[in-house]
């Protein structure tokens, strides 16, 4: 607006501005006095005005055309101007006339407009009734592609016209009824119309075990968390505000949400809703049981030639997953459902029912539907989990695990017999008939579940006798129980339970806490039983028919991946409590339940397992024990402990620790010197407490191989097995104190998880428990662990006691003085010898090398330390005597040698100090001044003694004179004072 009002205001600027240039010239050439002024006023307008018309004249030379077209163009628009004069004047002329002549025919103009408008009314009635006469057929093409909206709208506004405009056509009285009768008919069509949308596309299976399935569980969780439920985005998405159309050159079932939406609309336009409402509300559970049975027909059709009886439990969980899948969805489309109806209730417009407004009430909610759902999905697992038939026989499992601190020592206090049980002679149910029947009828019934279901419950369901894809059974729980959970939070956090508690939740806490851990309990103690029954009948009776089963086979043993027999009864129990870890996983709500009854099954296998060990060690009906055992009665408890930390102090048993994964720290590595002088020490010990001169060992020893074996398997099967607890244990972590006091208090809520329980669950492969179970369980794995290194030291203990038992005798009772040369050892060391190498066939099958290394090792400085030290004992010798004796000592080192596979040197040290009684201890004396002492001075001693009895002619004084000379020259050497 502003250029244009520059451009009009140019034009009157300029003329203004030449007028006033006219009148400055005019004025100042009257003005002027002086001619020549005025001269040169004129010469320099003048010169201006040649320039002007100079200039004009180019203009117009260069902008000819241009003005040329102008003029030409003017002329034109003239000329049409003044034609259209022409042709107003004259048009204007004529309406003139015809005025006055229309106003001489008035009267007939009226009647031929009224006759114009009868005819106009006629033909559009005709067209009405053209119209209404192809209503059905075009109702059906509407119908047909499904585009209910208009087919409503045609038929609603057919029936309206028939009753008002058309009402008194009586040639369309027969029309009239069938239209009427099709509009009633027309909302069944619709409700059902929506049943399908809801039920019927929600059957998108997608099984992730089935046979040539590849489709994961995973990757349909995730399309789930992408989309409401088979494309379906939810409802809380979608817009409600606009105006429901429908595009008839479309398919209305690509976009289910605006096909229900035009579905409720054409509800509303037959005034139908409540109707509708009742209708899908009555439907729910019919048609939720129908899913039910179609899947299922689904999988058994999948997988009728696949069927895996090991793996049926997995079928049931493709089963509930995908029906879990398809209850989301049909949830959802009852949501868009719902939403719609509200739509209807809440818009502006005059919603009535036969002149009734659409109320609140008539509707069904939420809550409706999901508690169908739970109804369905709680009797589908009545069947499943066979609670009819387990309901019946309940067993109790134990509430809680509450053991106090344990002292291992208790175990080993005398306790009085039990009394014998009896037992039957012989059974028949482990022969060849018998298991080749009972596995028969076992395969039989792999699937014949048609007996086992009640046929009301299966009716109920919509389901057959033989449409179950699994057996029933209460384990069934441990495959789905996650899932089943998830799914139970959804209801919850849908419905917003005011309890806290949903009632399939209600049903699912119940049957696992009266039904399943009793059962699980019932049937893990009944199968351990069963093992330590066989474990101690053996260890009471090592003949009976039992002891050729009491180590697994070496199938077995490559399975576990061991290289050692383990027990039976360990492998049972290990397998039962492997059981109980897997359902620790499978319900981690439970895991402490589950936890206790693992403490329980180790503390009774714990006192099992001490029973039977009291049973080997004893052997008198007094409870009297081998010596190996006798330093853990009550009286003796701080002796033996104090002895054990000395054993494991050994270099061996440093080895034997490495061996077992332990590390070995650089200053914990004996030098040789040290590891003589623990030798030493453990030497000392033993003959303190196993040498006396009141008499010999009687029969305070383990004198059958056999138990030494068992011991040996006791060992290795409790070492495996503590290992395998160790590694559970450690993989454990206690709940916080906060978060237990939570749990104990509502243990009926077990779906209302603390977002900290949680997190910490996903950290460790087990989820959190008691702080206190957990405390108990590493107590009780720690009392199997000191019962195997017991057994481990009672073996090391055991062959030292018997080369005691062996060796005393050899100088306490053979003579050592007798005139003739015996050529063989004495009988006491050939018996060690052979005891010696029955226990190394034994031992060497049963234990692992390092542990066998760690029975015999220094066992040579022993055998040299006893014989040595028996040197008191004997009498007198003679030369026959000095070379019986290192005969003995020969045997025993060759033997040995073969046993330990190293050269037993401290054998050849007794052997050369045997020999030292060839020289006279004068003599000796001198060596000691001249080359030091190799031996003790109380065995320098006990030589000299022994010279001096063997000589009755030499007297006591000099002896006394001797031992001065010994004493001095002795602790005179750098060695005697070394040893001193």
């Amino acid at each position: 607006m502003e250029n244009n009002g520059e451009k009009n205001v140019k034009p009157a600027a300029k003329g203004r501005e030449t007028s006033e240039f006219l009148m400055a010239i005019v004025r100042t050439l009257s003005t002027s006095a002086d001619f020549e002024q005025r001269e040169k006023e004129k010469a320099r307008i003048e010169k201006t005005f040649t320039q002007s018309d100079k200039k004009l004249v180019e203009l117009v030379s260069e902008n000819y055309q241009d003005l040329t077209q102008i003029t030409q163009d003017f002329s034109t628009i003239s000329k049409s101007v003044n034609d259209a004069r022409e042709k107003i004047k004259k048009i204007k002329d004529d309406l003139s006339s015809c005025k006055t002549l229309l106003h001489c025919k008035r009267d007939e103009l009226r009647r031929l407009w009224i006759e114009g408008v009868e005819q106009k009314t006629m033909v559009a009635m005709l067209e009405q009734i053209e119209q209404i006469k192809e209503v059905p057929t075009k109702l059906d093409n509407l119908l047909l592609k499904k585009h209910y909206l208009h087919g409503t709208e045609l038929v609603v506004n057919a029936v309206a016209k028939l009753e008002n405009q058309l009402a008194g056509v009586e040639a369309l009285r027969d029309l009239k009824a069938e239209l009427i009768t099709r509009k009633e008919q027309l909302h069944e069509v619709l409700i059902e119309e929506l049943n399908k949308q809801i039920y019927i596309k929600a059957q998108t299976p997608n099984f992730s075990s089935l046979p040539g399935k590849k489709t994961g569980s995973l990757s349909k969780q995730d399309t789930l968390k992408r989309k409401g439920g088979n494309g379906v985005p939810p409802p809380e998405r979608m817009e409600f505000g606009k105006e429901v159309k429908e595009d008839l050159n479309s398919n209305p079932e690509d976009d289910p949400t605006h096909f229900i939406a035009i579905l409720v609309e054409s509800l509303y336009m037959l005034r139908k809703i409540p109707e509708a409402a009742e209708g899908l509300k009555i439907r729910i559970q019919p048609e939720l049981s129908a899913i039910i049975a179609r899947t299922s027909q689904y999988i058994l059709e999948s997988t009728s030639n696949q069927m895996d009886a090991s793996n049926q439990s997995q079928y049931l969980l493709d089963l509930l997953e995908n029906i879990f899948y398809q209850f989301r969805f049909v949830a959802n489309m009852h949501k868009v459902v719902l939403r719609n109806l509200h739509r209807i209730i809440t818009t502006g417009d005059q919603r009535e029912v036969s002149g009734v407004p659409v109320r609140q009430e008539c509707l069904y909610d939420m809550t409706d539907v999901w508690s169908k759902i739970q109804a369905v999905v709680e009797l589908l697992l009545r069947e499943y989990l066979d609670v009819e038939n387990t309901s019946a026989s309940r067993q109790r499992a134990p509430t809680s695990f509450d053991e106090p601190s344990t002292d291992i020592n208790s175990f080993f206090a005398k306790k009085r017999p039990a009394k014998p049980k009896k037992m039957a002679l012989f059974r028949f149910d482990a022969s060849i008939h018998a298991i080749s029947t009972n596995s028969y009828v076992d395969d039989s019934r792999a699937f014949d579940t048609g007996d086992l279901f009640s046929s009301s419950l299966l009716a109920e369901m919509g389901l057959e006798k033989n449409q179950m894809v699994c057996k029933p059974s209460v384990y069934n729980i441990t495959a789905i129980f996650k899932p089943l959970e998830a799914f139970i939070r959804e209801i919850e956090d849908a419905i917003a339970c005011q309890d806290g508690t949903s009632s399939l939740q209600a049903f699912v806490t119940d049957f696992v806490q009266n039904i399943f851990l009793g059962h699980v309990h019932y049937t893990v103690s009944t199968s351990i039983g069963s093992a330590t029954k066989d474990l101690i009948r053996y260890y009471k009776n090592p003949q009976s028919f039992d002891a050729l089963r009491h180590v697994v086979d070496h199938k077995t043993q490559k399975e576990l991946g061991v290289n050692r027999p383990l027990l039976t009864s360990t492998v049972t129990v290990d397998k039962n409590l492997q059981e109980l870890r897997e359902l620790m996983q499978d319900l981690p709500d439970y895991a402490d339940q589950f936890l206790n009854m693992i403490c329980n099954t180790l503390k009774e296998y714990r006192d099992t397992c001490h029973s039977a060990y009291r049973e080997i060690v004893q052997y008198d009906s007094d409870e009297r024990r081998v010596i190996s055992a006798m330093w853990a009665k009550d009286e003796d408890i701080s002796r033996f402990l104090s002895f054990s930390y000395e054993v494991r102090s050994l270099p061996s048993w440093r080895s034997l620790q490495v061996s077992q994964g332990q590390e070995l720290a650089s200053e914990d590595v004996c030098s040789e010197e040290e590891i003589k002088a623990l030798n030493s020490k453990e030497a000392q010990i033993l003959i303190s407490n196993l040498t006396s001169s009141d008499g010999l060992i009687q029969q305070e020893i383990i004198t059958d191989v056999t138990q030494m074996r068992t011991i040996a398997n006791v060992h290795e099967s409790l070492e495996w097995f503590s290992n395998r607890m160790k590694d559970f244990s450690n993989g454990l972590s206690a709940r916080s104190t906060a978060t237990a006091a939570e749990s104990a208090a509502s243990v009926s809520k077990l779906s209302a998880r603390s977002t900290a329980t949680a997190a910490e669950s996903a950290a460790s492969e087990y989820p959190p428990v008691s702080e206190k179970t957990l405390g108990s369980l590493r107590n009780l794995v720690k009392d199997f662990q000191d019962l195997a290194e017991i057994c481990l030291l009672l073996l090391h203990l055991e062959v030292r006691v018997h080369c005691f038992y062996f060796l005393l005798p050899v100088a306490k009772q053979s003579n050592y003085a007798g005139p003739i040369d015996d050529l063989d050892p004495d009988s006491n060391v050939l018996k060690l010898n052979k005891d010696l190498t029955s226990m190394e066939e034994v031992l060497q099958q049963s234990l692992q090398p390092k542990k066998f290394k760690y029975i015999f090792e220094s066992l040579g400085f022993l055998v040299a330390s006893i014989l040595m030290n028996s040197i008191q004992y004997m009498k007198k010798i003679n030369e026959n005597g000095i070379k019986k004796m290192c005969r003995n000592l020969f045997a025993i080192q060759q033997n040995l040698t073969n046993i330990t596979m190293s050269r037993e040197s401290d054998l050849d040290h007794a052997r050369q100090y045997y020999e030292l009684l060839y020289i006279n201890p004068d003599d000796v004396i001198t060596m000691i001044a001249e080359k030091g002492s190799q031996y003790t001075f109380q065995e320098y001693t006990e030589l000299v003694k022994l010279h001096h009895r063997s000589h009755p002619a030499l007297s006591p004084s000099q002896l006394e004179q001797r031992m001065q000379k010994l004493k001095d020259v002795f602790f005179k050497t750098p060695n005697g004072e070394c040893d001193s």
